[in-house]
Order: C-alpha cells, then sequence, then structure tokens
C-alpha cells in the first residue's frame, strides 16, 4: 500500500472514531474511577444513556460528563444479570444518540474499536478485531440471559471502559464492553441484548424472566431407563426442592421428579432450563416433562415471574 493511501485509510479510522466519540460520555456513579456510557436512541420524553451495572454502585447523585459539561441523571433500572444499567437524562442536554447496528453482521476478523471516557475530556480509543462470536463464553453459563451470546475481541479495556461502547468500522455501536464478565478478557454485550434490556429498563424498571420456584441437579440417566422412555438426552435434572406457594408447587412437582422437558424443549443441563426460563416473561401454561418412579409423566405449570 502506498505511503499515501495508508495515510488516508489512517485518517478514514480517525473519523470514525470520532463520529463513536460524540456518543460517549463519562458516568460518574461509583468512589473510585469512573465509568463510561453511550447516548442510547430512545425516543421517549427522557433522554437514555446505556452503561454497564457495576459502574453503577449508587442509586442517586449520578452525574454525566460530556466535553466538559456535568450533567444530572436518574437510574431508570439496572439488570446485575446482564450486567446492564440505563439512566435517564434531560434531552436539553444536547448529547448525540449513537449509531447502532446489529452484532450479527459481525465476522471474525472484522476490525472494532473500543471507546472510553473515564479521565478528563478526552476520549481514549482501542482498537482491535473480533475473535470470537455467538457461543463463547456459554459453557460458563453466560449463554443464560444473552440469547445472542458475546463478543470477543482483542481490543484493550482499560480501566474505566466498561460501558462504553464496541463500534464496528463505520462507527457503528454493536456492543457494550463489560470487564467483568470474562476474567482477562475483552467481551462485549451485543447491541441486541442491549436494545432488549434497555427496552424493558426503561419501560418497567427490571427486567422479568421466567421462574418456576425449583431448586435443581444434573444427573445422568440410565441409558435402559432413556431407551425405554424415548428418550435422546444423557442428562436431565433432579429437583432438590420445590418452594412453598409457587406455580410448581400448585402443579404438583415434587422432590424427587428428574425434569427432562418443558414446552417441547428438551431440558438436559441446568443453563438450558436457565436459557429457557430467561426467553420467557411469564404468565403462560407449558408443559413440564418429568421423570417420576420410572415413567413420563407431564406437568401443566404456569410460568411465573421475578
Amino acid at each position: 500500500m502506498a505511503l499515501g493511501n495508508l495515510q488516508a485509510y489512517s485518517d478514514e479510522l480517525a473519523a470514525v472514531v470520532a463520529q463513536v466519540t460524540r456518543s460517549v460520555v463519562r458516568v460518574q456513579a461509583r468512589q473510585r474511577i469512573a465509568g463510561t456510557g453511550v447516548v442510547w436512541p430512545h425516543s421517549g420524553e427522557l433522554g437514555a444513556i446505556v452503561t454497564a451495572d457495576h459502574v453503577v454502585e449508587r442509586d442517586e447523585n449520578i452525574r454525566v460528563v460530556f466535553d466538559g459539561s456535568t450533567y444530572e441523571a436518574e437510574l431508570a433500572g439496572r439488570d446485575p444479570t446482564t450486567d446492564l444499567a440505563v439512566l435517564k437524562i434531560k434531552p436539553d442536554a444536547g448529547l448525540v444518540a449513537a449509531q447502532i447496528a446489529e452484532s450479527k453482521t459481525l465476522q471474525q476478523g472484522n476490525l472494532v474499536f473500543a471507546v472510553g471516557r473515564p479521565w478528563g475530556n478526552e476520549a481514549i480509543v482501542s482498537g482491535g478485531i473480533v475473535s470470537a462470536l455467538g457461543k463463547f463464553g456459554q459453557g460458563n453459563g453466560w449463554g443464560n440471559p444473552f440469547q445472542e451470546g458475546l463478543i470477543h475481541s482483542d481490543v484493550t479495556l482499560y480501566p474505566g471502559f466498561s460501558g462504553g461502547p464496541l463500534a464496528d468500522a463505520s462507527g457503528r455501536v454493536v456492543g457494550i464492553n463489560s470487564s467483568v464478565l470474562g476474567r482477562d478478557l475483552s467481551l462485549a454485550i451485543p447491541s441486541e441484548t442491549v436494545a432488549r434490556i434497555a427496552q424493558q429498563l426503561l419501560t418497567e424498571g427490571r427486567v422479568k424472566r421466567g421462574y418456576l420456584g425449583v431448586g435443581v441437579q444434573k444427573i445422568p440417566l440410565q441409558e435402559s431407563l432413556a431407551k425405554k422412555l424415548g428418550l435422546a438426552q444423557e442428562t436431565g435434572l433432579m429437583v432438590l426442592m420445590v418452594e412453598s406457594g409457587t406455580n410448581a408447587e400448585k402443579a404438583g412437582i415434587l422432590p424427587g421428579d428428574i425434569l427432562v422437558g418443558l414446552n417441547g424443549s428438551t431440558i438436559a443441563r441446568v443453563r438450558e432450563l436457565n436459557r429457557w426460563l430467561a426467553n420467557e416473561s411469564g404468565g403462560r401454561e407449558v408443559k413440564a416433562k418429568v421423570i417420576r418412579g420410572g415413567e413420563l409423566k407431564e406437568f401443566p405449570v404456569t410460568v411465573g415471574v421475578r
């Protein structure tokens, strides 16, 4: 590549970074180093700032700083499970909402940028490529609330970068960075997850997830029993306890039952149950398939909410 072309490419990247940083703010909501936030598109009366839950250590006296100006912000809601929080700010603050792209447009090897604003007025930028997508991390249980998985890149997440954007080469936000989701890994919550959670926090103040009211443990299924019952799975979830007054108790599910399916979905591992419940908003009656006394039984149970 000719030197002139290389300089032109470099200038284009700088322009992309400038586009992203105009929607990146500093979030002052904890004693130690501040975190970062992104001005999120929102049609409500107040503006919305998306950030990481773990950088918001107090519910009051929250401030957002941009270009030397400080604005008071109100906590709309938080979801520790996905490490996301949303702040509300007066729309006359004049902040520019970020451009958002779906993370499914990303491919391994794509160029991405992480932007943070933990100190002073200047933004800090780190660049890299996408390392892994989608199923990365689900083996550690991260797949439960993250229907779209997580984004793993080799960008450097400096202190205070949590809550800031991961942006693509066009300057569109494809994820929100979090330093607590993976030890020594650069992980971002996909924009689809962020949009889904942010909408619930802005409208409801919390994220509703399905709840059955059972404590379970994965156990192996005897090959002969699985064959007899026509089950292809090798494991199920033994019910260790049923909470009093819950829908599971009302449905007749008992300790010692082995849960193997819910409404046609195979349930062989705890993370599969958690992922299934994460996709439920509650109130729907489903069929719980359990093994009791060596026989398959189905119980209608209404999914609760918590």
